[in-house]
């Protein structure tokens, strides 16, 4: 490679950097967002108050609250799914679409797996019906098993993290915003992983979950 050849390299990385950070990370972050959406506290967050990263996301569905609910009630690997992209998330098996009466039930407490084998969970944090559902999960690094963060010190390596979905009526329809927050540790590990994996692979399962809930609802009508 010529000096200038590895100037244009050295450069083009630059550039792309800079576009990734001030253009297209946040962009991921407060997709489909309106400024207050984006700026606005919401229930859960105070949960991980030390919070290190952050997301934002929202969309409109074609349904009021009060028929969004129960297509988030049924979620978990053990119940209807994420709606999301099924192979990566769900274990194959095809989230639900339809209600199941079955899933319907919820309490603050109680697990909804987060993987097929059922080894890790998420846990209901916050619960409003047909308003708000938090979910929380505590998981060790690297193993991905989960840990109490209530009862000791937290591992060496971990990931604390909630996922409230928050309903509000927007006219005959509803609005959906998407809330992340998390802190992990060791920081000078998980930021990489975050920039590099995290933040990209939640942007894309979140908008495919979208896309099917509104698919669902549509369909439902």
């Amino acid at each position: 490679m010529t000096p200038a050849s590895k100037a244009r390299a050295v450069a083009s990385a630059a550039v792309t950097l800079v576009l990734h950070g001030q253009v297209l990370r946040p962009m991921m972050l407060t997709w489909g967002t309106t400024r207050e959406e984006a700026a606005r506290s919401y229930p859960g967050d105070e949960l991980i108050p030390d919070a290190d990263s952050s997301s934002t996301m929202a969309t409109t569905l074609p349904a009021p609250p009060s028929v969004v609910w129960p297509w988030l009630a049924q979620m978990g690997c053990d119940r209807g799914g994420w709606y999301s992209w099924d192979r990566l998330d769900n274990g194959g098996r095809p989230s639900a679409d339809r209600i199941i009466p079955r899933w319907q039930g919820l309490e603050p407490g109680q697990r909804l797996a987060s993987v097929p084998s059922g080894r890790a969970w998420f846990t209901v944090a916050v619960l409003v019906p047909e308003r708000t559902l938090v979910l929380r999960a505590d998981t060790r690094l690297p193993s991905g098993s989960p840990f109490d963060a209530f009862h000791g010190p937290p591992p060496v390596a971990f990931v604390s993290s909630v996922w409230g979905f928050h309903l509000e009526p927007a006219g005959a329809d509803a609005r959906l915003v998407v809330r992340t927050h998390g802190r992990s540790r060791p920081r000078v590990l998980t930021r990489p992983i975050d920039l590099l994996f995290w933040e990209p692979a939640h942007f894309i399962m979140q908008t495919r979950q979208f896309h099917n809930l509104r698919a669902r609802l549509a369909r439902a009508a």
